[in-house]
């Protein structure tokens, strides 16, 4: 196959075998958002890049060396969404829904765009699920945030892979004097910083934090500490939301390192993170932008959010062996049907079925074939069940019910008694 008919490196198919695993991650975090009062908000994918040059800041790598930009006929710069916060507050900007201190607990799911080098958990078009809340500026919040994803990981069977780290960058202006002590610091050992750290020194010296150069840790061990700048009301706000951690009993571990790769973070700061999946091992994160809404034109507004990498953690349910069993099978019954006459008649027993059990996998053979043949599709199937229906089986209206996995002989069950019969087989296990 040439080239140009392949999918673009790092943009991958999902394909059948793999979208129930999605989905089951994915409804499984829609339904815990609904219980917690999220409302979901869809975005386009395309935006002016402008949009993104304002917020996440035009000397991070995003900006510089990721995001997909392009011009469109009108002579317009857009940029295919490298992260989702920007276009939430652009959002809810444009619509005036954070107006009067309106508070807004949003969520969306969906592809983001970055050109990085491909590998294992990190993709050129990756997916995520984000949350963003404004109008809400103490650390209950923050917490709630937390709460929410560990009670995720529980739900996955996922938390003893997991670590929380936290941190507090505090306020702007906390920041930028703890910026110039660590610049007065790292220039002075600046013939011992790895390049990329040389480069960021004079672009966005707080990045040098996370490096993964050796010999450039080596250094920050001895750098200043964040904490030590942190202006009053931070303090006090980290010191609540740990409190509230503790209350819950949620483990954390305090980075003094962390300070995440965008310019709007101010005071929380959180990652996720594990160790299951080898270099990529950030699998949630995100932290407080109290004045990314007015950066962008806006009223100052508190925000607070966090977005998570779907595949990062789809891999790690199948890494663990944590998804579940039935979503190995496309259906839980399939029908077959041998004659003319029975495979009409089996075409209105199954939709009168599908109206009494919704929930029922149900397939039908969707072609004649023999006995053997229908068999051998109903078996690759992987249905629990196979339900014979031909001439005999149509004049006494009964179908022949066999199991296919595990014990028990084939038995007959009235047309009129097989949806309760379903029900206690496969609806309630």
């Amino acid at each position: 196959m040439s080239k140009s008919l392949q999918a673009i490196r790092g943009m991958n198919d999902i394909l059948p075998e793999q979208t129930p695993l999605w989905r089951y991650f994915e409804g499984t975090v829609a339904r815990l958002l609904d219980n917690y009062g999220y409302r979901q908000i869809r975005m386009p994918i395309v935006e002016f890049t402008e949009l993104f040059k304002r917020s996440i800041g035009e000397v991070t790598d995003i900006v510089e060396k990721e995001m997909y930009t392009f011009d469109d006929r009108n002579g317009d710069s857009l940029t295919l969404r490298p992260e989702g916060t920007a276009a939430c507050v652009r959002a809810v900007l444009e619509h005036g829904i954070t107006g009067g201190g309106q508070v807004q607990k949003l969520w969306y799911v969906g592809p983001m765009f970055r050109h990085e080098r491909p590998q294992k958990g990190r993709y050129r078009q990756f997916h995520q699920i984000g949350l963003e809340v404004f109008n809400l500026e103490g650390p209950d919040i923050d917490a709630e945030l937390i709460v929410m994803t560990w009670r995720l990981w529980g739900e996955l069977g996922l938390r003893d892979a997991v670590k929380l780290e936290l941190n507090s960058l505090g306020t702007s202006e906390s920041r930028g004097r703890y910026r110039e002590a660590l610049v007065e610091f790292l220039s002075a050992h600046i013939d011992k910083l790895d390049e990329d750290s040389q480069r960021r020194l004079k672009t966005n010296p707080l990045r040098v934090l996370d490096t993964k150069n050796a010999e450039t840790q080596a250094i920050l061990v001895d750098a200043p500490k964040m904490a030590d700048y942190l202006d009053g009301e931070s303090r006090a706000h980290f010191e609540g939301l740990k409190a509230r951690l503790d209350a819950v009993g949620i483990p954390y571990v305090i980075n003094p390192k962390l300070v995440r790769g965008l310019d709007y973070y101010s005071k929380t700061v959180f990652e996720w993170v594990t160790d299951k999946l080898g270099a990529q091992g950030t699998v949630c994160a995100g932290g407080r932008y109290d004045g990314l809404v007015e950066q962008m034109g806006g009223k100052p507004t508190p925000g607070v959010g966090f977005a998570m990498g779907i595949e990062r953690l789809v891999l790690m349910l199948e890494a663990l062996d944590k998804v579940p069993e039935e979503l190995s099978r496309q259906v839980d019954v399939y029908l077959c049907a041998f004659g003319e006459a029975a495979e009409l008649a089996a075409l209105a027993l199954s939709e009168r079925i599908r109206d009494q059990l919704p929930n029922l996998r149900l397939q039908i053979n969707a072609g004649a074939g023999s006995f053997k043949s229908q068999f051998k599709k109903a078996d690759k199937s992987g249905a629990l069940y196979a339900l014979i229906l031909g001439d005999d089986e149509l004049a006494q209206q009964v179908v022949g019910f066999k199991p296919l996995r595990g014990q028990g002989e084939q038995q007959s069950i009235a047309w009129d008694a097989l949806a309760a019969h379903l029900a206690t087989c496969v609806v309630q296990g």
